[in-house]
């Protein structure tokens, strides 16, 4: 009979397959806000493609659980790419969307990635700063001059958390909210993200999703004014990023695996 984690990523797997959405997937939820871990399957909204949302997914999870007749209020506060898995904030009420809305303007809100990179950066830790362009054509963003015309200063900070034989794990920390910024910034400095092809990968990810996961999200609630502080586990069909999360939480700087 399987158990433990065996199990967990066998119900993990027919989940995503559906994009089914279950309490697992619910990090945390009171009358106002609801964040869940996204898989990198999902789109936030509607795009082009008219693929069911995680938004629509959410809806339809609280409608069934609570039982409500009619229809379920769900703010979007915040977008994630399609490739990219991890945490997403959602408002219940109207009041928390006008609020979380101008607390993501503000930057109020420090989040928190991790990537898996195909090489290491020069340095165990820095910060960096660059402008970025974005073709909107092409969907992607390019690093230029600071006169360039478009072209918006962006900032985030890195440090590596372990390695493997094959790659390295690093903690992103955003200080601006670029189009594709750390896929764009790392990726400048030779370090593209694993599976992530538009940007310098060797090869893509089964199912085309990239490793780079939205780890945590800190800020004020807005209603309560409590702090919220939520981390996301990383995605339990994926063995990399398991392995790499259990060498982070064991406290090895380096693995040999």
């Amino acid at each position: 009979m399987l158990r433990g984690r065996h199990q967990e990523n066998i119900r993990a797997m027919l989940a995503a397959m559906i994009n089914e959405m279950d309490d697992s997937r619910v990090l945390y939820e009171d009358n106002h806000i609801i964040i869940v871990n996204k898989l990198c399957s999902e789109i936030v909204q509607g795009d082009k493609t008219g693929d069911k949302t995680l938004a629509e997914t959410v809806q339809a999870y609280i409608k069934k659980r609570d039982s409500k007749p009619g229809n379920v209020f769900l703010g979007i506060t915040h977008r994630l790419d399609r490739p990219t898995s991890g945490i997403v904030v959602f408002a219940k009420t109207s009041k928390a969307l006008s609020r979380m809305n101008a607390l993501f303007r503000d930057h109020k809100v420090q989040k928190s990635y991790w990537a898996v990179l195909e090489a290491a950066p020069p340095e165990e830790e820095a910060r960096l700063t660059d402008y970025l362009w974005r073709d909107k054509k092409k969907n992607r963003s390019y690093i230029s001059k600071p006169g360039k015309k478009d072209a918006k200063k962006a900032i985030l900070s890195y440090k590596i958390l372990c390695r493997s034989k094959n790659y390295v794990l690093a903690e992103v920390d955003l200080e601006t909210g670029r189009h594709h910024q750390i896929r764009t910034q790392l990726s400048g400095r030779g370090c593209p993200i694993k599976g992530d092809l538009k940007y310098g990968a060797k090869r893509s990810n089964p199912g085309g999703g990239i490793h780079l996961h939205a780890r945590r999200v800190r800020f004020v609630h807005p209603v309560s004014g409590n702090p919220i502080d939520v981390s996301a586990p990383v995605p339990r069909t994926d063995v990399l990023w398991q392995d790499l999360e259990e060498a982070v939480v064991r406290g090895e700087n380096r693995t040999s695996g």
